[in-house]
């Protein structure tokens, strides 16, 4: 399947990959804006978001990095800058590893290394949070309009205990492209992969973001912005 792409920019070419029940546009606005003026910046609607409208999400994350290389076929991509978040940066993830002749480098955040001792009581809080979602009529207009009535599948998705592949996010031992992992100092279960996976693999780095959780790249947008903007500095001086 082929995404629907925004493209802005010249230059190298810098991936985006938004998070959940997000879309290129809506996402990552700071970073498009900022590195479009040295990079080609281009922004996919991942399957099932906004205009890369798709009924099976069944095997989400697999297909979705397949989504991508065919994107990347179309777009006559031969290997650019990956750079995703949460569900994103899963797909990177898995992107990069079956596809490494395509990635120059990887951003990582949002992301569990591993599955937390008390991910039963995590789980049954966010399936919590999203049900009630679904039940406020203003959150669903704006998802309706932003992605067609089709989006509360993901919800469904997330409902599964089983939905999060930890196998593939604890492994990162044979990326071989340089990868950057960023987290926020204010989850605990995101802060142990600054631990493991420069263990894991020499090619990684990690940078630890303060005042931010989850989603660093909008709770601290200038600071994730700097250390994105170093970390591919340093790589074309090195590679």
């Amino acid at each position: 399947m082929i995404l629907h792409t925004e493209i802005v920019g010249d230059g190298e070419t810098i991936v985006f990959l938004h998070t959940g029940l997000q879309t290129g546009l809506t996402d990552f606005e700071s970073q498009r804006n900022y590195f479009s003026q040295n990079y080609q910046v281009i922004v996919p609607d991942l399957r099932g978001h906004g205009k890369s409208s798709h009924d099976d999400v069944s095997n989400f994350y697999y297909d979705s990095a397949n989504d991508l290389l065919e994107t990347f076929t179309y777009l006559n991509i031969e290997s650019a800058h990956i750079v995703g978040c949460s569900l994103g940066a899963v797909v990177g993830l898995l992107f990069a590893k079956t596809n490494p002749q395509k990635v120059k480098t990887l951003t990582l955040s949002g992301l569990t290394a591993e599955k937390p001792s008390n991910w039963a009581e995590l789980h049954q809080e966010s399936v919590k949070h999203q049900s009630e979602l679904v039940r406020n009529d203003e959150i669903v207009t704006y998802f309706n309009q932003l992605h067609g009535e089709g989006w509360q599948r993901f919800i469904e998705m997330g409902k599964d205990e089983n939905f999060y592949p930890f196998d593939e996010t604890r492994d990162l031992t044979n990326l071989q492209m340089t990868t950057l992992f960023m987290v926020g100092e204010g989850l605990e279960s995101e802060r142990i992969g600054a631990i493991l996976y420069p263990k894991l693999n020499k090619n990684v780095h990690v940078s630890i973001i303060p005042f931010a959780s989850h989603l660093v790249h909008t709770e601290q947008p200038e600071l994730y912005t700097n250390v994105l903007e170093a970390f591919l500095d340093s790589n074309m001086k090195t590679g």
